[in-house]
């Protein structure tokens, strides 16, 4: 759980406010903000890496992005705020970097990349932090969430896939980098001894 379970819900429940008036706005403007989405292999693509997690194609895609959003972004807070966020700019530039280089044709939007991302970081941080409790956490969200993890195949036309492996592999990542992190500043930390 976050140190702060308060202050964590507040975090990911504002996060996904700000998706749902993103969508509001885009239901309302003539603008079509979706064209913002990642655009492959493409220059004027290529800021669609930083929009795209915050876009959707419709209400429909967004319902089905917001439980896992909740869930995972809320428990992904369990080494505090900051250290989310560093995890979560890890999975968001992973995930869209990847589709850039290897999605398909078309714009890509929506937020299961760091979904994805984000349960890949609650699966194997447990494994890198040799912690128990993490581990625990882990069987439990494999057990109930494991089915998920197929969408990192290709499958559904119209899915991206690509998002959602690259969002997986930057959570892996982001997991890696806060272990290496922890380990150093324990490190540091410990009184140096002679002999």
């Amino acid at each position: 759980m976050p140190p702060n379970p308060a202050r964590a819900a507040i975090v990911i429940g504002a996060f996904t406010a700000l998706l749902y008036l993103i969508e509001a706005v885009d239901a309302v403007l003539p603008a079509n903000l979706d064209n913002l989405g990642i655009q492959p292999r493409t220059l004027g693509g290529l800021d669609g890496i930083l929009f795209a997690p915050l876009l959707h194609a419709g209400w429909s895609h967004l319902f089905a992005n917001t439980l896992a959003i909740l869930v995972f972004g809320f428990l992904a807070m369990a080494g505090g705020i900051g250290q989310w966020v560093a995890v979560t700019v890890t999975i968001w530039l992973t995930s869209g970097i990847g589709v850039w280089l290897t999605g398909a044709a078309g714009v890509t939007l929506g937020a299961s990349g760091l979904a994805f991302g984000w349960l890949a970081f609650l699966l194997v941080r447990g494994v890198f932090n040799r912690s128990l409790g993490q581990l625990a956490v882990a069987v439990v969200l494999l057990a109930y969430w494991g089915s998920m993890l197929f969408g990192v195949l290709p499958g559904k036309p119209g899915i991206s896939w690509q998002g959602h492996l690259f969002g997986a592999l930057g959570g892996i990542l982001a997991a890696w980098l806060v272990t290496m992190a922890g380990r150093r500043q324990r490190t540091a930390a410990e009184p140096l001894t002679t002999a």
